[in-house]
C-alpha cells in the first residue's frame, strides 16, 4: 500500500507567495522569488517557468533555478496534444522521467539527476498561458491540498503575467502617443 503524502505547503508560505505575486512591482524579481519559494516549499531539486509561444506551439523558458543551462538547451518543448496540461488543464505528474512515453528528453533528465516531475498549468481566465515544472531527484507524490494550493498560485501567476503584458502594451502606446507631433494630438 502506498503511503499517503505529507502536506508540504504551510499556510504561512502560501500567504507569503500569494502576497508577493500581488504586490511586486518588478516582474523579473517576482518570478525569481516565486521559483525560489517553490523549491523551498516542496524541498525539490529544481523549478522552471515556461510560457506558451502560440505561433510555434511550443513552450519557451522564462526562468529556472536548480536546472543547468545544458538541460535548458536540450531542445524545443512542443505541446503534446495527447498528454499535456494544455489539453487537460490539470496538473500532470510523472513519477519516472526515464521510462514515461510523455517525456521528450528522458536522457537529458537522467543526466540532470531528475527522477520525477510535476507540471502545473498557468492559467489566465480560461486560457493556459504557460507551465510551471517542478523537478525532483527522487520519486515523490503530493498531498491533494498541496496540489490545490499550487494550482491556485499558478492561476494567480497567470493573472500577474497577463497584467504585466497589458501594462507593457499600454506603456508602448503611451510612448508612441508622446512621440507624435503636438498638432496631431491637440497638445497645448
Amino acid at each position: 500500500m502506498k503511503e499517503k503524502p505529507v502536506r508540504m505547503i504551510r499556510l504561512k508560505d502560501f500567504r507569503t507567495v500569494s502576497h508577493a505575486l500581488s504586490t511586486y512591482e518588478d516582474f523579473s524579481l517576482m518570478i525569481n522569488h516565486f521559483i525560489e519559494a517553490v523549491i523551498r516549499a516542496f524541498n525539490v531539486k529544481g523549478c522552471s517557468l515556461l510560457l506558451l509561444d502560440e505561433a510555434e506551439n511550443q513552450l519557451f523558458h522564462v526562468r529556472s533555478q536548480g536546472v543547468s543551462e545544458e538541460y535548458l538547451k536540450k531542445g524545443a518543448i512542443f505541446i503534446d496534444e495527447q498528454y499535456s496540461s494544455f489539453v487537460t488543464g490539470a496538473p500532470v505528474f510523472v513519477e519516472d522521467l526515464q521510462n514515461d512515453p510523455r517525456i521528450q528528453y528522458p536522457e537529458a533528465a537522467a543526466k540532470e539527476g531528475f527522477v520525477s516531475m510535476a507540471t502545473f498549468p498557468i492559467k489566465c481566465k480560461q486560457a493556459i498561458v504557460g507551465m510551471i515544472r517542478v523537478y525532483h531527484n527522487k520519486v515523490w507524490s503530493l498531498h491533494d491540498e498541496d496540489i490545490e494550493s499550487f494550482c491556485v498560485l499558478a492561476e494567480h501567476l497567470g493573472l500577474v503575467i497577463e497584467n504585466n503584458g497589458l501594462k507593457n502594451f499600454l506603456e508602448t502606446i503611451k510612448a508612441a502617443v508622446e512621440s507624435l507631433p503636438a498638432r496631431m494630438i491637440n497638445r497645448p
